[in-house]
């Protein structure tokens, strides 16, 4: 075995820094006799000093014996991940929820184990019997110089087949680069480039989570750019590769491609302003109570709404190369996209697998992104009426609509970006947002009337005329303009003159 080298001193490993479940499995291995080692991230997390939830565990035993037994000492459940290869997984109840233990067979010792890894920073082993006693490096089993990588910060492959071997790897360089902050090696780089038409043949399940764990992480733009730059990002969406040199009128500062990848990074900065960058865009932001909580929330497939709004910034011009028209005095128009990319972006998402809830938010956030600029004319707020159809309409996505729109907004000026245009749209936005959450609308309105009374009072038959000043009471309501039953009888009776004297 080759263990660690080299003069610097690593983070010590204690059982602060692995998974809590860890110590347990020492002791089960150790009392049986069993050579197990701990591989993989949660080796490399505790070299790096960050908290892992995961642990991985490569063991010389019947992998089909030991998951049950060990599912038993740790109070969890036993699911066989792949048993053609002797892997299998236990779910651990834990104190903020789950924690998974990876369990892989080893057939030809560890060393060979860690030569058919991805990269050189998870292909270090550590013994469990060595955990807590003294320096690991003394102790770290590293053939292919991940320790010296990991200093570096740099992802490297193991070896030339690596992304030929499992594809899956092609996304998984990428989005490790941007969950540590690190380097791709360059020659790694272009053994992505040369395998990247196999990305196709990953499994859309997987393809999604890499995607959306890549735009989980800050720099989400610089991460596309580099997808872009591996030729990645269009063999994944390749309805995005259309937008590549789509000229937009003057007030845009890039093309649509370049527009679609600077988006994501400016929902990170409205989102999450930094006011220490010095510039005048994080002051006056709008904002909310609770608007922490809101986008951390999970909603789909175990991302949060942030990730969600991030992937519906790359997605909401998708549509703009199909819908572009030029005037014969040369203004040029996407009249529609809005709508067209909704069902676009929907088709790509199903196509990823992502949950129905995930698809439905993402849709709502590409058909109404243009919305709030355009429910006032220029210079003024809108209507209570108007807020309230755009909550109505846009729904569960509304909040994250309005923030997309404001990312939209610093995406198209770029540096252009003018400090009084800017406080405007913050002031329009905020107006929107106050006086929609103020109105709670349409969920809490209070019901005045319903269908039966207005066909009482006005003696009619159940149809879509009903339905109409049923409406037309709601629209009243959440406009302020009545608040009792007796105004919402007056005003469908005046809205049914209105209609006869016009027939």
């Amino acid at each position: 075995m080759s263990p660690g080298t080299g003069t610097d001193a690593i983070p010590m490993i204690g059982d602060t820094r692995l998974p809590e479940v860890t110590d347990t499995l020492r002791e089960f291995f150790v009392s049986r006799s069993i050579e197990a080692y701990v591989v993989g991230g949660a080796l490399r997390d505790a070299l790096m000093a960050r908290q892992s939830g995961d642990v991985d565990v490569a063991v010389a035993t019947d992998v089909r014996v030991a998951g049950p037994q060990i599912a038993a000492t740790l109070g969890g459940t036993h699911v066989a991940l792949d048993e053609s290869r002797g892997i299998v997984r236990v779910v651990v109840p834990v104190k903020d929820g789950t924690s998974g233990v990876d369990i892989s067979q080893l057939d030809e010792g560890i060393e060979e184990d860690l030569r058919r890894r991805d990269f050189t920073v998870d292909a270090m082993a550590l013994p469990m019997h060595r955990l807590g006693h003294g320096d690991p490096g003394r102790h770290l089993i590293d053939p292919l110089g991940g320790l010296s990588d990991l200093r570096a910060r740099v992802i490297r492959a193991v070896a030339p087949g690596t992304f030929a071997a499992d594809p899956v790897r092609l996304l998984r360089a990428p989005r490790l680069a941007a969950q540590l902050r690190f380097d791709i090696d360059a020659t790694t780089r272009t053994q992505i480039r040369a395998g990247a038409h196999l990305v196709t043949d990953v499994a859309p399940e997987p393809t999604r989570d890499e995607l959306l764990k890549l735009l989980a992480e800050p720099g989400a733009t610089d991460s596309l750019r580099l997808l872009d730059e591996l030729d990645l990002l269009c063999r994944v969406v390749p309805e995005i590769s259309e937008a590549r040199g789509v000229t937009q009128p003057k007030e845009h500062h890039w093309d649509v491609f370049g527009h679609l990848l600077e988006t994501p990074g400016q929902v990170e900065r409205v989102i999450d302003p930094q006011p220490d960058r010095g510039g005048f865009v994080e002051t006056g932001l709008p904002g909310f109570d609770g608007k922490e909580d809101h986008f951390a929330e999970e909603v789909s497939d175990g991302h949060s709404r942030r990730t969600l709004l991030k992937l519906a910034g790359l997605l909401h011009d998708i549509s703009k190369p199909a819908t572009r028209t030029v005037e014969e005095s040369g203004r040029i128009r996407f009249i529609g996209h809005h709508t067209e990319g909704a069902a676009v972006a929907e088709a790509v998402l199903k196509r990823l697998r992502l949950s129905r809830r995930g698809v439905e938010l993402v849709a709502l956030m590409v058909r109404h992104h243009l919305r709030p600029s355009q429910m006032a004319q220029q210079g003024e707020m809108p209507s209570g009426k108007a807020i309230y159809r755009f909550f109505r309409d846009a729904g569960e996505a509304s909040v994250d609509t309005l923030f997309l729109n404001l990312s939209d907004y610093l995406a198209a000026r770029g540096p252009d970006l003018g400090r009084d245009e800017w406080s405007r749209h913050c002031r329009l936005v905020q107006h929107i947002l106050r006086e929609g959450l103020e109105r709670k609308a349409p969920e809490v309105l209070p019901k005045l009337v319903n269908g039966h009374d207005i066909m009482d009072e006005l003696r009619l038959d159940p149809g879509p005329r009903v339905a109409a000043l049923l409406q037309e009471v709601t629209d009243a309501v959440a406009n302020g303009q009545i608040s009792t039953r007796e105004e919402a009888l007056e005003l469908v009776r005046n809205k049914m003159e209105m209609r006869d004297s016009r027939a």
